[in-house]
């Protein structure tokens, strides 16, 4: 029927829009206090430029549109996060370290998960110019209290390190489609499958088995020592131990006392991913509330080659499970 919304696209009804409207001016008070700059990027930019950078994973979830004044390509926005990247690098780079925050409508071609919502409201922070662990602890912090100030209970932390698949993929020098076929395995945790794939590229027991223990590499913080056993031998691999340790023990310094799990083959986002991963979740979840990680270098493709960390959520869907906000 015509007036049926297209799927994966709702409307807030009453009294749902004033509990979303208050939590949004919540939400955005407490990152002005924490010295986050609100930026207001808008819907539809040319396609090149919200395509480059961390944006290029997005180009199947794009919608695309002609601009009836330049015969241009235009694309309406599926994260906010390549905007932002954007307007740091050419607005904000050359007063050092910067902090934004955004909130604003996202559309999408499909749905992150089956029957998920396509147009939702993103918000994120981002911090950049700050390569330092304590950097990602901020935004890890100023992302959990977004998730108490939604008064979202349980929550669990995971945390992970693109460096470590990147560091061992590397050694093999495989080509694109076998390096996503191992990305793909380690996702699944096939061990088996996984075993078996080592054996059919030729590669030598210690490779395998370096690779097949990422798939048990996951549980606390004491997980790092059993990596620290497994790969002492590898340097870069070692870096990415010291710097989850490192990040351990700063956001314990924070006072935030949410169990940690670690997951040395949960990689989510690693082909714009350069260092430290993470997610909030909550038990009997199996999708994360919010999502971030650190994506060095983005800016390059705008003029100034920035560390940056940040996060983003769906405020609408954080909302619906903290305060029961409904969608038609």
């Amino acid at each position: 029927m015509q007036w049926l919304l297209p799927e994966g696209v709702d409307e807030i009804l009453p009294p749902g829009g004033w509990v979303l409207e208050d939590i949004r001016r919540r939400l955005l008070d407490e990152f002005r206090q924490r010295g986050y700059e609100l930026i207001l990027p808008p819907l539809v930019e040319h396609a090149d430029a919200l395509l480059s950078g961390v944006g290029s994973d997005l180009d199947l979830q794009t919608f695309r549109l002609t601009d009836q004044l330049s015969g241009r390509q235009l694309a309406v926005r599926a994260d906010i996060t390549p905007q932002a990247a954007r307007i740091d690098a050419r607005h904000l780079a050359a007063s050092g370290i910067a902090r934004v925050c955004y909130l604003g409508t996202v559309m999408r071609t499909r749905p992150d998960v089956p029957g998920g919502a396509r147009c939702y409201r993103q918000l994120g922070a981002e911090l950049f110019g700050d390569d330092s662990v304590q950097a990602d602890a901020e935004v890890i912090g100023v992302m959990l209290t977004m998730l108490q100030l939604c008064e979202l209970q349980d929550v669990h932390l995971d945390l992970g390190h693109v460096g470590v698949f990147r560091a061992l993929a590397g050694q093999l020098g495989l080509q694109a489609q076998d390096e996503q076929t191992l990305f793909d395995l380690l996702q699944l945790k096939a061990v088996g499958d996984l075993q078996a794939w080592c054996a059919a590229q030729g590669l030598s027991s210690a490779q395998s088995d370096d690779l097949v223990a990422l798939c048990t590499l996951h549980g606390g913080p004491e997980v790092l020592e059993r990596a620290r056993a497994r790969f002492a031998q590898q340097p870069e691999v070692m870096q990415a131990v010291d710097t989850l340790d490192t990040l351990c023990a700063a956001l314990k310094s924070q006072g935030w006392k949410q169990p940690v799990h670690l997951d040395f083959a949960e990689l989510h986002g690693y082909r714009y991913h350069t260092g430290v991963m993470f997610a909030a979740y909550r038990p009997g979840q199996g999708r994360e509330l919010a999502r971030g990680g650190r994506y060095n270098g983005v800016g390059a493709n705008f003029g100034a080659d920035r560390p940056a960390t940040g996060f983003s959520a769906d405020l609408n869907r954080l909302v619906s499970l903290g305060h029961g906000l409904k969608e038609s």
